[in-house]
């Protein structure tokens, strides 16, 4: 009877736990993104901080729930799976969403720097659905292909670029001034860094990883 249940506890300490903290959390930074895209469209004082701050709020989840993962070793396949989809997601809406206001980019040189933005953030999206895609292929060959530095580079600058314009435009609707400018033209800085990074974090995956396609 005592090995019975000494055996039953054991089965239950081997089975995942799903509902633990750093899911939540990132199942919480799902859930934000409707929501920051309804915020993002309903027009009224200060939605675009409110946007900001929800933008925040997901960036310290996502610091959260792996270290907190890391830490209580509760690193999971289901984290390791939904933790980097939350992310893009996250952060892919809110750059095809800037591509709507053109506000964003108007301050300098026009509708040129909208042409500039859009083609930007085209070869973002397509460098995230090719790597995904090369990922499937190398675990489909059980092979995992980590992360590398100049892809959570090109991960930072395109969270902080996104951050930079949500709280520049923030700025001003309440105010035109030259610091909400000034705030607005390190957003486009960032995304033009963001785009370079994006570019050669997407070579090196291709370069360091060409054998998987061969096979």
């Amino acid at each position: 009877m005592i090995d019975n249940e000494e055996t039953q506890k054991n089965e239950e300490q081997k089975k995942p736990v799903i509902w633990n903290i750093p899911n939540i959390l990132t199942f919480s930074r799902m859930l934000i993104v409707p929501v920051f895209v309804a915020l993002f469209y309903v027009n009224f004082t200060g939605h675009f901080f409110v946007c900001f701050g929800l933008f925040v709020l997901a960036s310290v989840t996502d610091l959260l729930d792996g270290a907190i993962a890391r830490k209580h070793n509760l690193v999971a396949n289901l984290g390791k799976f939904l933790d980097p989809i939350a992310d893009k997601v996250l952060v892919l809406t809110g750059l095809v969403l800037l591509l709507t206001a053109p506000q964003f980019f108007n301050h300098y040189l026009g509708d040129r720097m909208i042409i500039f933005a859009g083609c930007g953030v085209a070869i973002i999206v397509a460098r995230e659905l090719i790597v995904s895609g090369f990922r499937m292929v190398a675990a489909s060959s059980g092979e995992i292909i980590a992360a590398d530095r100049i892809g959570k580079y090109k991960t930072l600058s395109q969270s902080f670029c996104l951050g930079f314009f949500l709280f520049g435009e923030g700025l001003r609707q309440l105010a035109e001034s030259t610091f909400a400018k000034v705030i607005n033209l390190i957003g486009l800085s960032l995304l033009g860094i963001a785009i370079i990074l994006t570019i050669v974090s997407g070579v090196n995956y291709l370069v360091k990883n060409i054998h998987i396609l061969k096979k």
